[in-house]
C-alpha cells in the first residue's frame, strides 16, 4: 500500500523561503556527523573487466545491489562521462498531453547481453548494452481505468533461466514482471517474443491474468509495479493497491506462479482468513472484510534455503482500526515463507495494529557477515520509522537487539484499540522520533515561532501519538524515513548504505459529517474518504510560512551502518535545494540541504555508492568510507529510480532511468542514460 501517492505530491510545497535564505543556511553545505574511516583500499583502472550481468533488480534475489566491478573507483569516478542516451520515444506524447506523466522508476537488467528496462506503463525496451542502440521493444498493451488512484508504474523485470533447456532454445533465459491490470508476462530475453508455453493452459501463450478477488471498485485497483522474486522456477509476486478508500479492500494475498508454464502454484493472504493463531490477532469478529496487508515493495529469496521474505503493509484503512482490534498479524511484518508451499516459515510484527501507515516499504536485503567469529546469514528490514532491523533469516532470531516500549495511548476515536507498546531497536535508528516544540525549526526566529506554535497545537506525544480528531504529528513521516528506495550493502562487511527523509506529516481524523467525503483536497492538504469509517482523512506536511519544514535540515540524508557494530558510521545531506529555489523564488541557492527523493543506491567494490533519487535531476557518487561526494551530474530528467552497473567488452557502465516523477516536480523525459569512463581504445 504505497504511502507515495498521498504525501510525495506535497513534498515539494515545503523547501522553499526568501532570498535571504542564502545567508543564513549557507552553514549547512557541509553538514556531517561522525565519518569513521572503513577498511577500503584504493582501486586503480587496472586492466578491462570481463562482461557481467546484473540479472535482478538487486543484481542478487537477495537484493545486496552490490556489484564486484572497480573500473570506476574512488580515483577516476570523476573521469565519468556521459557513454550513450536512450529515449523511449514517449516524451512527445506525455507532454501533448497524449499519455499521462506516470513515475520513472524502472531499473534495468542486463542479460543475455541484452540491457532490459521497462517504462511505466509495462512495455519493454531491450537495448545494446554498448551502443545503447535498441534491439526490440514489447508492449502488452496495458488498459488502464481512469480514476487515477495510484500512479502506473514498472519497477523492473526479473530473469528465468530453464536449465534443463537446450543452450539456444527459445525462452531457455525469459524476463518476467507483472503489469497494472494484473497480468504476468513472460518472453524470450534475446528477441522479446512470448513464451509459448507459458500461459498454454489458458489459451494466452506468453501471459497470465491473476485473480484479484472480490471487492474491486475498478478493474485496476489492484496493480503489479514490482519486478518478481525469483526462488528456482518459482515467480512471487506482491501487488499494489489504492490507499484509504474503504475499509472492505481487495486482498493483499502474495502469488506465486510457475516460471515455466505460469501455473499458480501457492497464494498468501496476509490478513487471515481460514482461523489459526493469526486470526486471534484480529478481535472477536475476526477479519471480517478487511483488506490489503499487501506487500507493494520488492520482495527478496534464498533460493539455497528455499525462502521467500515478504514486507507487508498496513490493513485497510490505514488511520482508524476500531472494527480490527488486536495487533492484526500478518500485516506490517517481515514474513519468511516456504518459497515452494507459501507456509509461514517465521515472521516478525515490526508494528503492531498499525495506525499510522508504517508499513514495511523497502526491500528485505539478504547478507552474511561475521559476527563473534561465525558467519552469520541476516536479512535487513528498512522502515519507514527509519530504524534498521536485523535478523537471522533461517530464524528470525533478532541479530539488532529490539524491545517493546510502552507508547501514547490517549485517542479521541469511538472504540479505538491501541496496542500498549511497539518494537524499538535499541541501535540503528537514523530519523529523530517525535517532534517537540522545542525541535521547531526555522531560517528565522518568526518562521520558528510559527512551526513552534503548530506543534503546540497539535498532538506530538512522540512517535506512535495515535491519530485524532485535534491533528497529530507523524515524524518519521509515512514517506519515511526510508521507503522504497532501500538499501545496498558491501558483501561480507555488514556495511549499509541508505537515504533517508526527515520531514513531519500531520494526520487529521475529519468526522465525516463535517466534510465532502469526494474532497481531494488541493494545494499541500489531501483528503481520503475512508469508507466504511465515521471519518475523513487529512493529510499535509508541517511548514512554516517560507514554505521550509519545520523540521531541522538536511532533509534528505545518505547514512552508512554498521551492522555488526551496530552504530551509524556517516550520515551527509543528499540533494541541493538550487534547481527547485530557482524555478520557485528565481534564485538559485546552491545549498546541500536535502530534497524529497524516490529511488536507492548501488554499491560497487571500487568503494563508491552511487544515487540519484533527489530532486535536483541529479545522480551522485559517495565515498563508502567516509561519506565525501565525489562525483555528480545532470540528468537530462528526473531521476526517482536506482541505478545498476555492469561491465561490456572491457568497460564499465553505470545506467539510471531518468524519466522523472509528477510528485517531486523533476524534469520530465523517457530516458535511460549510460556513463562511462573515457573509451581509452586499444
Amino acid at each position: 500500500m504505497s504511502n507515495i501517492r498521498k504525501s510525495a505530491r506535497v513534498l515539494i510545497v515545503v523547501l522553499f523561503g526568501a532570498a535571504f535564505v542564502y545567508v543564513l543556511a549557507s552553514v549547512l553545505v557541509h553538514w556531517n556527523s561522525g565519518t569513521r574511516m572503513l577498511p577500503y583500499e584504493q582501486a586503480e583502472l587496472g586492466r578491462p573487466p570481463a562482461d557481467t550481468e546484473w540479472p535482478h533488480y538487486g543484481n542478487n534475489p537477495g537484493g545486496e545491489r552490490y556489484s564486484g566491478l572497480d573500473q570506476i573507483n574512488r580515483g577516476n569516478v570523476g573521469n565519468l562521462e556521459v557513454a550513450w542516451v536512450y529515449q523511449a520515444g514517449e516524451l512527445d506524447a506525455i507532454l501533448a498531453g497524449h499519455q499521462p506523466f506516470n513515475p520513472w522508476e524502472s531499473t534495468p537488467v542486463l542479460v543475455e547481453d541484452t540491457l532490459i528496462a521497462c517504462t511505466p506503463t509495462g512495455r519493454l525496451l531491450a537495448l545494446d548494452p554498448v551502443t545503447g542502440e535498441e534491439r526490440w521493444t514489447f508492449d502488452p498493451s496495458v488498459s488502464f481505468s481512469p480514476f487515477g488512484h495510484t500512479f502506473v508504474k514498472c519497477r523492473g523485470v526479473s530473469t528465468y533461466v530453464d536449465d534443463s533447456a537446450a543452450a539456444d532454445a527459445l525462452c531457455r533465459k525469459r524476463l518476467l514482471w507483472g503489469t497494472g491490470d494484473l497480468r504476468v508476462f513472460a518472453v524470450d530475453a534475446r528477441t522479446g517474443r512470448r513464451c509459448p508455453g507459458f500461459g498454454a493452459a489458458a489459451g494466452t501463450p506468453g501471459e497470465v491474468q491473476l485473480d484479484p478477488g472480490p471487492n474491486l471498485q475498478f478493474h485496476d485497483e489492484v496493480q503489479i509495479h514490482a519486478p518478481p522474486a525469483m526462488a528456482g522456477h518459482v515467480a512471487v509476486f506482491g501487488s499494489t493497491l489504492a490507499d484509504n478508500l474503504q475499509v472492505q479492500a481487495p486482498s493483499g494475498m502474495i502469488r506465486a506462479v510457475d516460471a515455466r508454464s505460469g501455473e499458480l502454484l501457492w497464494t498468501f493472504d496476509p490478513v487471515p482468513r481460514d482461523g489459526g493463531p493469526a486470526a486471534a490477532t484480529w478481535g472477536p469478529d475476526g477479519t471480517g472484510t478487511v483488506g490489503a496487508g499487501n506487500a507493494w515493495s520488492l520482495l527478496s529469496t534464498d533460493p539455497e534455503n528455499e525462502l521467500v521474505f515478504v514486507p507487508t503493509t498496513s490493513p485497510s484503512v490505514d488511520l482508524v482500526g476500531n472494527y480490527r482490534p488486536g495487533d492484526n498479524l500478518y500485516t506490517d511484518s517481515l514474513v519468511a515463507l516456504d518459497s515452494n508451499t507459501g507456509e509461514v516459515r517465521w515472521h516478525f510484527q515490526i508494528v503492531h495494529h498499525d495506525l499510522w501507515d508504517y508499513d514495511l516499504p523497502a526491500q528485505p536485503i539478504l547478507t552474511d557477515f561475521e559476527r563473534d567469529g561465525e558467519r552469520v546469514p541476516a536479512v535487513v528490514q528498512l522502515t519507514k520509522q527509519g530504524m534498521v532491523f536485523v535478523f537471522n533469516r533461517l530464524t528470525g532470531e533478532p541479530l539488532v537487539p529490539i524491545e517493546e516500549r510502552p507508547v501514547p495511548q490517549t485517542t479521541d476515536i469511538r472504540g479505538e484499540w491501541l496496542s500498549p507498546t511497539q518494537p524499538f531497536t535499541t541501535q540503528l535508528g537514523l530519523v529523530g522520533q517525535g517532534l517537540r516544540p522545542r525541535d521547531a525549526w526555522g531560517f528565522t526566529f518568526w518562521d520558528r515561532s510559527h512551526c513552534r506554535r503548530q506543534i503546540e497545537d497539535l498532538r506530538s506525544e512522540g512517535m506512535y501519538t495515535p491519530p485524532s480528531t485535534q491533528g497529530t504529528i507523524v515524524f518519521p513521516s509515512s514517506a519515511g524515513g526510508m521507503n522504497w528506495g532501500g538499501g545496498a550493502v558491501v558483501p561480507d562487511s555488514g556495511i549499509l548504505i541508505t537515504p533517508t527523509l526527515h520531514m513531519a506529516q500531520v494526520h487529521r481524523l475529519v468526522p465525516r459529517d463535517q466534510v465532502n467525503p469526494d474532497d481531494q483536497g488541493s494545494g499541500s492538504h489531501l483528503f481520503f474518504p475512508m469508507a466504511g469509517t465515521d471519518y475523513v482523512m487529512e493529510l499535509y506536511f508541517l511548514t512554516s510560512p517560507l514554505g521550509a519544514p519545520c523540521t531541522e535540515p538536511p532533509w534528505a540524508r545518505l547514512s552508512a551502518v554498521d551492522l555488526v557494530a551496530g552504530e551509524v558510521l556517516w550520515q551527509v545531506p543528499l540533494g541541493s535545494i538550487e534547481q527547485l529555489a530557482a524555478s520557485r523564488i528565481g534564485l538559485p541557492l546552491p545549498l546541500e540541504m536535502g530534497t524529497p527523493m524516490a529511488g536507492g543506491p548501488i554499491v560497487t567494490a571500487g568503494g563508491l555508492a552511487f544515487i540519484a533519487a533527489t530532486a535536483d535531476d541529479r545522480i551522485r557518487a559517495f565515498d563508502i568510507q567516509t561519506g565525501q561526494k565525489l562525483w555528480e551530474a545532470e540528468l537530462p530528467a528526473g531521476g526517482q529510480s536506482t541505478p545498476m552497473t555492469y561491465a561490456a567488452d572491457g568497460r564499465q557502465y553505470l545506467v539510471i532511468m531518468a524519466g522523472g516523477h509528477p510528485y517531486y516536480g523533476t524534469t520530465q523525459g523517457d530516458h535511460l542514460i549510460a556513463f562511462a569512463l573515457e573509451d581509452q581504445g586499444d
